[in-house]
């Protein structure tokens, strides 16, 4: 029996065809969202793992029973909750198809949480829960491995400001108002 691992040093100790056939069934019921691993011929070695999020964050505070907002602050997950959060705010105000989404990533570090495709759009967004975002080596490295013509880093403060001419903070509170719709 093979082990299939999502995360490294994280086996559930079943098949691999197991774990994708769960996953595609929770996927389809929409309890999870699996963005794919995104490849491009770079010459740098890539994430081939999926990223695997619960898109009802209401859910996965109740599965880690987080009761409050204070049990939120201080649990090791408040910040994948977070994370969750918002990647769903970005992909429904896109109109994003399931098809449109993946993640990429580099072994040296490099990331982008969601790459959003449509068309000749090529969209980057790191999600940081953080009320005063800063633009990072990974996601410079990301715009020009990409060649994404948009980036964003999503985060919890109050404003959306330019990082740089590619680069914007998004205010998670202000994706209506500053995010293009499909």
């Amino acid at each position: 029996m093979k082990s299939w691992s999502l995360a490294p040093n994280f086996h559930f100790g079943v098949s691999d065809k197991t774990v994708r056939h769960y996953l595609d069934l929770l996927a389809s019921a929409f309890v999870v969202q699996v963005l794919p691993p995104w490849h491009a011929n770079l010459g740098k070695r890539q994430g081939k793992s999926p990223k695997v999020t619960i898109r009802d964050t209401g859910l996965l505070h109740a599965l880690l029973d987080i009761r409050d907002r204070r049990d939120l602050e201080r649990h090791p997950k408040g910040g994948a909750s977070w994370e969750a959060f918002a990647l769903r705010q970005i992909t429904q105000r896109l109109g994003a198809l399931p098809q449109e989404c993946y993640f990429w990533s580099v072994h040296s570090g490099a990331e982008i949480d969601l790459l959003w495709i449509r068309g000749r759009r090529r969209w980057g967004f790191e999600f940081k829960r953080t009320s005063s975002p800063a633009l990072s080596r990974s996601l410079m490295n990301a715009v020009e491995e990409l060649k994404l013509q948009r980036a964003f880093v999503v985060h919890a403060g109050e404003a959306t400001f330019p990082l740089h001419k590619q680069v914007t903070a998004l205010a998670v509170a202000r994706v209506l108002d500053d995010v293009p719709g499909p």
